[in-house]
């Protein structure tokens, strides 16, 4: 896609795509998630939907055709998820731009109905004007739930043990969570891209992780740092913020996971709380990426739930 040259606002739109579901499998503590179908007709979904970080991919090409390469290392993805998706549905990203020489972008992702999945920004660093979550995160920080029953055992500071690392690798699996390899995933991306590839002669010296795939990087093991609502539970992602740093994340690289809850939050269906990840790579000590992850917990799937706690 050719870089805009206009000086005036314009706005950019990809194909609509069909993204895949790979998280059907998905288990956590023994029980299946939100993505099986099953499970997600029980609380009144459709069918299992396709994680939202899928259609980031999507954006991919339409940001670096304004930022170029700088768009995969120091590159801001910052999105409110709207609506869910399911295999066999259609979507379609688009980007809105003031100009060219604009810091920061609107993101858009529509079915081919025209149902909104999700809304956010898109900017480049080092400095990042405000992002979509910025305000989110500020008012869920200002009005923290007065009472908690399911994710009642965290804690706004709460941190992970500091000494949990990752190394991904093209074939091996990300476990329970996440069951499919880097290789797998490669095969079913919306946006396939030479650079992810074994072999790829990035400007960084190693093919690079897709930034949808940050968030598996930093979520996979965060049941095992503490973080994790009380269970049985189902539960789904609802705002989601991948920074890189000034570098991509790296294949063959290992890098350090520290977490920190930021707030939490309560609505109407929901118990919910945000966690800020930074991935560093070991090799450096070099900070490469930040993911600001607000996931919830539906109260209907907690059994026992309290009635009158709403």
């Amino acid at each position: 896609m050719d870089r805009p040259t206009s000086d005036t606002p314009f706005t950019l739109a990809g194909p609509l795509r069909s993204p895949a579901q790979m998280l059907a499998d998905q288990s956590y503590d023994g029980h299946a998630s939100v993505h099986d179908d099953e499970t997600a007709a029980s609380l009144g979904l459709t069918a299992g939907p396709i994680e939202g970080p899928t259609h980031f991919s999507q954006m991919d090409p339409l940001l670096a055709a304004i930022w170029g390469d700088r768009w995969f290392s120091h590159g801001c993805v910052s999105a409110h998820f709207q609506t869910m998706v399911v295999e066999g549905e259609e979507v379609r990203a688009t980007i809105s731009s003031t100009g060219p020489a604009a810091r920061t972008v609107r993101i858009d992702a529509t079915k081919a109905d025209g149902t909104p999945v999700l809304t956010g920004t898109a900017s480049v660093g080092p400095d990042h004007p405000e992002t979509e979550l910025g305000p989110r995160l500020a008012r869920a920080q200002g009005s923290p739930p007065e009472r908690l029953h399911v994710i009642d055992l965290l804690s706004v500071g709460q941190t992970g043990p500091g000494d949990e690392t990752i190394t991904v690798t093209f074939e091996e699996d990300f476990g329970e969570l996440y069951p499919f390899s880097l290789a797998q995933k490669l095969d079913l991306i919306t946006e396939p891209l030479d650079w992810y590839l074994p072999g790829a002669g990035t400007p960084w010296g190693a093919p690079i992780v897709p930034i949808e795939m940050l968030s598996v990087l930093t979520n996979t093991a965060s049941k095992h740092s503490g973080f994790a609502a009380r269970q049985p539970s189902i539960g789904l992602f609802i705002d989601l913020e991948v920074r890189l740093l000034g570098s991509p994340v790296l294949v063959g690289h290992t890098y350090r996971v520290d977490r920190e809850i930021a707030a939490l939050s309560e609505s109407r269906r929901t118990e919910s709380y945000w966690t800020r990840t930074t991935l560093t790579d070991v090799a450096t000590d070099v900070a490469s990426a930040e993911v600001l992850l607000h996931q919830g917990v539906f109260k209907d799937s907690y059994p026992g739930y309290p009635s009158n706690a709403d």
